[in-house]
């Protein structure tokens, strides 16, 4: 089965990708392994906000990290490397947070959860997830990728 397959069959429909918004490129190829930079997340086509233990609680800041996933996802298809996807290894989950919040891993669960979906074993990875006080243009998440490619 092909991973857009998948998509489909999950009812999974990539969002549209977003350009760098700085000095840097969205997925760099070195040998065979893919480093997505960090994805922010859209949802309804618009960047969500805010801080996890403030004004975004758990089930959408999982709902969030989802929608970074997603992102990830999409910025591999434009660059045409989907279907090469033999292994996610890791994952990097940053979570805009207050000092006191301490659930960032259930938050990062959104994209974990959804490259095991979409991959199966493939999408098993090793990863962080860490609070931050703040990320670009105020994003709740923000997560990273680094993605094995078969020949």
């Amino acid at each position: 089965m092909t991973i857009e397959s998948r998509l489909a069959e999950l009812g999974i429909e990539l969002p549209e990708v977003s350009p760098a918004l700085a000095s840097y490129v969205q997925v760099m190829v070195h040998d065979n392994t893919a480093f997505v930079s960090g994805q922010l997340p859209f949802l309804n086509g618009e960047l969500a906000t805010g801080r996890l233990g403030a004004d975004v609680d758990v089930e959408r800041g999982i709902e969030i990290a989802r929608a970074c996933g997603l992102m990830i996802l999409a910025q591999l298809r434009a660059a045409g490397l989907l279907e090469r996807v033999s292994q996610v290894v890791k994952l990097g989950g940053f979570v805009a947070s207050t000092p006191e919040f301490v659930e960032q891993h259930k938050v990062v669960n959104g994209a974990s959860d959804l490259m095991s979906d979409v991959f199966g074993e493939k999408g098993r990875h090793a990863r962080a997830a860490v609070g931050v006080p703040a990320l670009p243009l105020g994003a709740a998440v923000e997560v990273d990728a680094i993605v094995a490619l078969s020949d």
